[in-house]
């Protein structure tokens, strides 16, 4: 038995996803804001486009790292619109993003080398980390400061053994995007150390509501160390197909390559003919993001509204990162004071990293009257606490 494997915690998010469907079996008022899954279904084009491919006999090995006309949309797209020189020979099509992060890390780090993570942190950077015989660094970015990186923090957690940062901006779980002013930050940390890789992960940079994110792969001076992650999950409803993919320059992206050879051989020729559809599919997924920010306005004001919560608005993702300032309880105990007396399955702070507020993430990528109907049942549950 693998000991680093087994000694991994389980996913958080897909423990309180499971707990929030079987407690709906019984009681179907129950209202499960724990997971990042959209609530809208994938345009039709695109699964016209994979259906259409299915029947045509499109059911054999993709040999390769994708079929050509996805990986040049791609590179196209991240030339466009974040500033990302690549080639599309250095794209490669993935089982979503979780597994391109997944090579990426395998492939940059040897066994006993760091990787450094900026908390509050999506819960799998740790373990993927792990299970590849590194070890993860946390850095705890302060929420009295908005979560802001510093010089001087990633400085502090750097050693000689240090081979990797990871950024995910926009963020999950505290909504923030990546500002010019810290991507020169990380730029300039970069160039102070020559062999330090970065990984963005950038799944949700199409919902931001204001400001783009900087992708820090468009720095030319370290473009060479980065490896940008994104997928289509989010941005067009496409949870359960599993389509993700990254860039990374050749060097990087030809050893990140022998490995998928090796793990997963190839992505379904179908499901990639209907994710070319995804860059078709603009007017589709603006309105979802538009969908989302409405939601976004309405639950952070209804949150808002309750004493003793606080919800700054997220610049992006669909995660509202809320504060609940009453005393004697953190962040578990809220999440399951919530989960008992309104019903309402959120993620608790702690499970990011985030051990000094009492924070919990709620998902508004639900339905809007889902949402009506969580922020009146936390309002009466928190009255009755008081």
């Amino acid at each position: 038995m693998n000991h680093a494997i087994e000694a991994m915690k389980p996913s958080a998010s897909m423990v309180l996803m499971a707990k929030a469907k079987e407690m709906q079996k019984k009681d179907p008022t129950v209202i499960g804001l724990a997971g990042g899954e959209p609530d809208f279904n994938t345009p039709d084009r695109i699964s016209m486009a994979a259906i259409r491919s299915l029947t045509e006999g499109n059911t054999h090995y993709v040999v390769g790292p994708g079929i050509p006309e996805l990986r040049r949309a791609i590179a196209e797209k991240l030339r466009r619109e974040n500033g990302v020189e690549c080639d599309e020979g250095c794209v490669l099509v993935t089982p979503g993003g979780k597994n391109a992060i997944y090579i990426a890390v395998c492939a940059v780090l040897n066994h006993g080398e760091e990787a450094i993570i900026l908390d509050p942190a999506w819960v799998s950077y740790e373990p993927i980390v792990q299970a590849a015989g590194g070890k993860a660094v946390k850095v705890k970015l302060d929420y009295r400061t908005d979560y802001r990186i510093t010089r001087e923090q990633l400085e502090a957690a750097c050693s000689d053994k240090t081979r990797l940062l990871i950024l995910n901006y926009p963020n999950n779980p505290t909504g923030r995007i990546l500002h010019a002013d810290e991507a020169e930050i990380v730029e300039q940390f970069m160039l102070a150390h020559p062999e330090v890789y970065v990984i963005s992960d950038e799944i949700y940079e199409k919902l931001v509501y204001g400001e783009r994110s900087v992708s820090i792969g468009s720095y030319k001076s370290v473009a060479d160390r980065v490896i940008t992650v994104n997928g289509f999950s989010k941005c067009a409803a496409m949870t359960g197909w599993r389509m993700g993919y990254l860039t990374a320059a050749k060097p990087v992206f030809d050893v990140i390559y022998r490995l998928y050879q090796h793990s997963l051989s190839c992505m379904s020729g179908f499901m990639q003919a209907g994710a070319v559809e995804v860059f078709n599919c603009e007017r589709e997924m603006e309105e979802m993001r538009r969908i989302y920010e409405q939601r976004r306005d309405m639950f952070c004001g209804a949150l808002n509204a309750i004493p003793g919560v606080r919800c700054t608005l997220p610049e992006g993702a669909f995660y509202a990162w809320v504060y609940f300032d009453i005393k004697g309880m953190n962040s578990a105990e809220m999440c399951e004071y919530l989960l008992e007396n309104a019903g309402v399955v959120g993620m608790p702070g702690s499970a990011y990293g985030e051990d000094e507020a009492c924070s919990m993430r709620f998902s508004f990528a639900n339905s809007t009257e889902d949402l009506e109907r969580a922020a009146a049942k936390i309002t009466a549950a928190l009255k009755a606490l008081a």
